[in-house]
């Protein structure tokens, strides 16, 4: 049999791993995937995950559960070596060890993109992960709880500020959501009021959300700001030391969470560690048709698809046009991946990707949205019943479209569950304090901890 691995189980991997498992012949290839996590994360509910809307659970889709025919290695592939086929992977808790393939699929997806600000990886968190979700959900619920048992004041103040830093969808979406949740959630602390919450949203650029035009971007300023936010435009972090924010506009203030969402940058596995082709932001030069190369030297039995591949759109009609790096592309080019990969074991001719866009649809907390599909432009409440209808089909399984479906009913009736689990991340101190009544844990979060 040949060897199929696929490094990183994100949404092109998962995709391309699930329609292998159903096209191919028994016996014809084996199907390994390499990912540090045992599940896929499905990204546009992690706002919903921060707002308490899903279960965390919910956002995850499990590799071992739905790529049974599949092999899954839980490590991180740390270097790609096509001259000899084989990638290194590095267990989480063993020695790194090569791994041969004879078709290589990268669908590594991107990281975090981050600069060097003073205070900014001391204090800030992203919102790329389930695990990031859930602790800035948590945290805020703290705040609250700790806010309310201190008098007005600039401690009180620092714990209801949070601010976000990008304006892209994951920025805004994320600041949307965390804004319903506090609105909700102040209802329960009669101590605290509107006032004294502050949201800010701090973009670099002169307009939010650059995947819909000027005018419904606009809007979204103008909606977030009646809500009492504060849209920061044209402006920079230049320091977060201790959770003191300063901006280029010359604004400080102290806040108790600071999430970064400025964007993404090339896996560094596919930047720095190996002897594929990239471009100058390195990202993997990529063919119409999935395989890397060019059109004129492809490189055989290797394909990638996802946010490391530069990829031509076809549907654009922009020279030099290249895909979004975003969930809609990322997979459905891991559905034509698949496709491609058993056409090339059989003798046949892979084809070429095309998508046209579907249009953009965001969350901007519970029952607001915005959406937009060229000129047609629906908000507010019609926008949010598109953007759950979208992705509830969209998320992979019907397990898991079920469970979605569950906790937004139960949320309907019931409301939000704003219980903090924060202590989760430190399970031992209980247990620690419990088996020594004269050790008291010492662990406890910064003044202005993000």
């Amino acid at each position: 049999m040949r060897e199929i691995v696929i490094v990183g189980g994100g949404y092109a991997g998962f995709y391309t791993a699930w329609r292998l498992q159903k096209k191919l012949r028994k016996g014809e290839a084996r199907v390994t995937i390499v990912d540090p996590r045992p599940y896929m994360t499905y990204q546009p509910f992690l706002p919903e995950v921060t707002a308490g809307s899903i279960e965390a659970r919910h956002a995850a889709v499990s590799l071992r559960r739905h790529l049974r025919g599949t092999r899954v290695i839980a490590g991180t592939v740390t270097e790609i070596h096509h001259a000899d086929h084989t990638v290194t992977v590095r267990p989480e808790h063993d020695e790194d060890y090569p791994l041969s393939y004879d078709i290589l699929v990268v669908t590594a997806g991107a990281v975090t993109r981050t600069f060097p600000i003073p205070g900014i990886a001391e204090h800030a968190i992203g919102l790329k992960h389930v695990e990031e979700a859930v602790a800035i959900r948590d945290r805020l619920l703290t705040a609250f709880d700790r806010a309310a048992s201190l008098p007005p004041g600039p401690q009180r103040r620092a714990l209801l500020t949070f601010t976000f830093v990008g304006g892209g969808f994951s920025g805004v979406e994320g600041f949307g959501e965390l804004l319903s949740l506090a609105k909700a959630t102040l209802r329960s602390y009669p101590e605290l009021s509107a006032d004294e919450l502050s949201f800010h949203l701090v973009e670099a650029r002169g307009r939010i959300l650059p995947e819909v035009t000027d005018k419904p971007g606009a809007w979204v300023v103008r909606s977030l700001e009646k809500r009492g936010a504060r849209v920061h435009l044209n402006t920079q972090v230049e320091s977060a030391k201790d959770g003191h924010l300063v901006l280029s506009d010359g604004e400080e203030f102290d806040s108790a969470l600071i999430v970064w969402t400025a964007g993404n940058a090339s896996n560094p596995v596919v930047h720095n560690h190996t002897d594929l082709p990239v471009d100058a932001r390195g990202l993997l030069l990529t063919r119409a048709d999935l395989r890397v190369g060019t059109d004129s030297e492809p490189l055989a039995d290797v394909w990638a698809a996802g946010d490391d591949a530069a990829i031509p759109d076809l549907a654009s009609h922009a020279p030099g046009a290249l895909t979004m790096p975003n969930a809609q592309h990322a997979v459905r080019q891991g559905k034509r991946l698949a496709k491609n990969i058993v056409a090339g074991l059989r003798g046949r001719s892979a084809r070429p990707y095309r998508h046209g866009s579907l249009g953009a649809v965001a969350t901007l907390g519970m029952g607001r949205g915005i959406f937009q599909y060229k000129r047609i432009v629906i908000k507010g409440f019609p926008a949010w019943l598109m953007h759950r209808g979208y992705h509830v089909l969209a998320v992979p399984t019907w397990e898991r479209k079920i469970r979605v479906l569950a906790v937004w009913l139960t949320a309907a009736l019931f409301g939000r569950d704003i219980v903090s689990l924060q202590s989760v991340q430190h399970p031992r101190d209980a247990f620690v304090t419990g088996s020594d009544p004269e050790h008291t844990p010492t662990r406890r979060a910064p003044r202005n901890a993000a």
